[in-house]
């Protein structure tokens, strides 16, 4: 009682403020300014974010009336806990390998395996029990990705099970077929037609309804929209589009809408934004139960949307590898925030290599961290009543639906892909999203902004894995979807530098006057040719131009850049170019707006600045040093 008081006397110390208060201490601080240009933030999607959310921002939303567990789901299919499977992928290219290592990480915090099948031999069922052998199969997650075989690996699965006296009600899984997501990669279909297919995925169904009820055999890849530099919208757009050319084209097979929707899995990725990435897995299973009940489930469970979530694929780098690891902690906790059913960690050092026990070691504590040491587990929906994160979801979910709606009036997903139409909307967006990187507005530590210049990568790389391949399009029916990393660009440039059979380029900072702005334009230009690998030659600061222009000749560096204020630019840049630049390329750092007119006049062509296109810049220097 003494603390309720106490609690109650501190806030009686401060009166409520209301809105209109805030919005007009705002404006007395802006001064005048354009409050939406210097306070609302818009996302690549389109959203507005506003500087600050209140109580009133979701007194309207029905988003906040539902409980966990309840429809339309969108906090949750969970009704006791947060508990997530933790599932760590196996390629299966070796039998008794594989299997000698899911025995052996068992016990290592992992409830959830997922065989990669990269060939045929599994299939036989001596094989297939040599996979599974030691293994609870009761106790543990089964997920295979794999696009053909499909219904050989279930009827194996119940064959094994039958054997070991194992009830079907407790194995639980997934098969990872997906025939729209494999001819959205590939521009065929992995089944020879559309109809067998879709037939495939009916046969399918009716098996798994019959002798795995627990298992999901029928998958929407929605991660691969994101990999192909979609936005957060996109990706949940195109995801339910699939996912409803599916229900549409079974139903009118025959299926009811339970049996389809009940054997479904989608599969998400997770990128960095990591608010937008939690609101995406609550806007996902909202829209989706929404599509659902539309078919009239006899049960509105039915309606529930089973997520599996890997982190992205598409932000990984391989310069500054471990900062993989922070970005795959951040996308893990979005995930796992959001409601994610399982989750797959990508090791650090998948983007470059084939990964070894220790990155993997390291991808599987990440989630058991996030479980045992943080807790994040035990609260249901801890997002929910964040006035951020509630406006976000529902941002999310009103432009998801928007494009889902438009798919749907062109004739559905796949008469959209095959016009063209999903691909160039990705396209549209990952083209935006590659010029953010090139200039910089997107950041990926270590690869264009503060990198690493003396770190070589090239000897610890596979170019097989580090390398995106694009399909070849001479026979396909529609353009497939360009897988690709958003850090691809940069890293050439610095691959390029360090197979150089010459010297590895040199930048002299020319720096001189103003110590201040000196000293930041010398940082900023560090860092800029740092991103191709660049040799950096600083300076503490030559007292006069002659004695700095000495120095520099000295050097033989490949390249020199002016550091000084705009005002000292004025007086001496067009000495020092004229001294250089039969001996090096030259180049001011910054845009001295009163100068630049005149600079170019006599001869100055290169200015790097915050405005500068970074890989571009970049690509010009390389093309002048012969560099390729």
């Amino acid at each position: 009682m003494h603390k309720k008081n106490l609690l109650s006397d501190l806030f009686s110390d401060f009166s409520p403020a209301s809105t209109e208060q805030w919005e007009n201490q705002i404006s007395k601080d802006l001064k005048g300014g354009d409050y939406a240009k210097r306070l609302i933030s818009k996302t690549i999607e389109g959203i507005d974010i506003k500087p600050y959310y209140r109580k009133e921002d979701i007194e309207n939303s029905i988003l906040t009336n539902f409980l966990p567990g309840e429809f339309p789901f969108i906090r949750g299919n969970k009704t006791t806990d947060n508990s997530w499977d933790i599932r760590q992928n196996i390629e299966v290219s070796d039998i008794a390998e594989a299997n000698k290592k899911a025995n052996n990480i068992a016990n290592k915090g992992i409830n959830s395996f997922g065989f990669i099948c990269t060939n045929d031999v599994y299939i036989l069922k001596n094989n297939f029990s040599k996979l599974l052998a030691g293994i609870k199969l009761d106790c543990i997650s089964l997920n295979f990705i794999v696009n053909n075989f499909s219904t050989n690996i279930l009827s194996l699965l119940k064959e094994e099970i039958d054997e070991q006296g194992i009830s079907p009600n407790k194995i639980r899984g997934s098969i990872n077929f997906d025939p729209i997501g494999y001819f959205s990669l590939n521009g065929n279909y992995c089944c020879k037609s559309e109809e067998i297919s879709l037939q495939n995925s009916k046969n399918l169904i009716e098996f798994a309804k019959e002798n795995l009820p627990n298992f999901q055999v029928l998958a929407v890849d929605g991660k691969n929209f994101h990999n192909a530099g979609s936005s957060i919208v996109q990706e949940l757009a195109f995801s339910l589009s699939a996912g409803n050319e599916y229900l549409a084209n079974l139903t009118d097979l025959g299926l009811s809408i339970d049996d389809i929707s009940s054997h479904m899995q989608f599969n998400f990725a997770v990128g960095s934004n990591y608010f937008m990435e939690i609101a995406k897995i609550r806007a996902a299973r909202l829209l989706w139960s929404k599509i659902v009940d539309s078919y009239k489930p006899t049960d509105k469970n039915s309606c529930l949307m089973k997520i599996h979530s890997e982190t992205s694929k598409w932000n990984q780098t391989i310069y500054d590898p471990y900062v993989n690891l922070l970005r795959t902690t951040t996308e893990a906790l979005s995930a796992i925030i959001g409601g994610t059913d399982s989750l797959t960690v990508l090791p650090f050092d998948s983007a470059f290599k084939t990964t070894d026990e220790f990155s993997e070691r390291i991808a599987r504590n990440q989630q058991n961290l996030l479980k045992e040491e943080a807790y994040i587990d035990k609260i249901i929906d801890p997002s929910a009543g964040s006035y951020y994160v509630e406006n976000l979801t529902n941002s999310i979910a009103n432009e998801a639906w928007k494009i889902f709606v438009e798919i749907e009036n062109l004739g559905g997903y796949l008469l959209a892909f095959k016009e063209g139409i999903v691909q160039n909307k990705i396209v549209e967006i990952a083209e935006i999203r590659d010029n953010n990187i090139a200039k910089r507005k997107e950041i990926l530590l270590g690869t264009n902004q503060f990198p690493n210049s003396t770190e070589s990568i090239n000897d610890k790389i596979n170019p097989e894995i580090a390398t995106s391949k694009f399909v070849d399009t001479q026979n396909v029916i529609a353009q497939p979807l360009n897988l690709y990393r958003g850090a691809e660009e940069f890293e050439k440039l610095r691959l390029q530098t360090e197979n150089f059979k010459g010297k590895i380029p040199e930048v002299f900072l020319f720096t001189y006057g103003n110590l201040a702005m000196s000293r930041a334009r010398a940082q900023f230009v560090s860092n800029f040719f740092a991103c191709a690998g660049y040799k950096i030659i600083d300076n503490l600061g030559f007292e006069t131009a002659e004695k700095g222009i000495e120095t520099a000749i000295e050097s033989n560096a490949e390249i020199v850049v002016a550091c000084s204020s705009d005002d000292e630019y004025s007086e001496t840049v067009i000495e020092i170019f004229n001294r250089l630049k039969n001996k090096t390329l030259f180049a001011v750092a910054g845009f001295p707006k009163a100068s630049v007119q005149k600079f170019q006049e006599n001869g100055v062509e290169n200015f790097i600045h915050v405005k500068s296109n970074v890989l571009e810049t970049l690509r010009m220097f390389h093309k002048k040093l012969g560099i390729s």
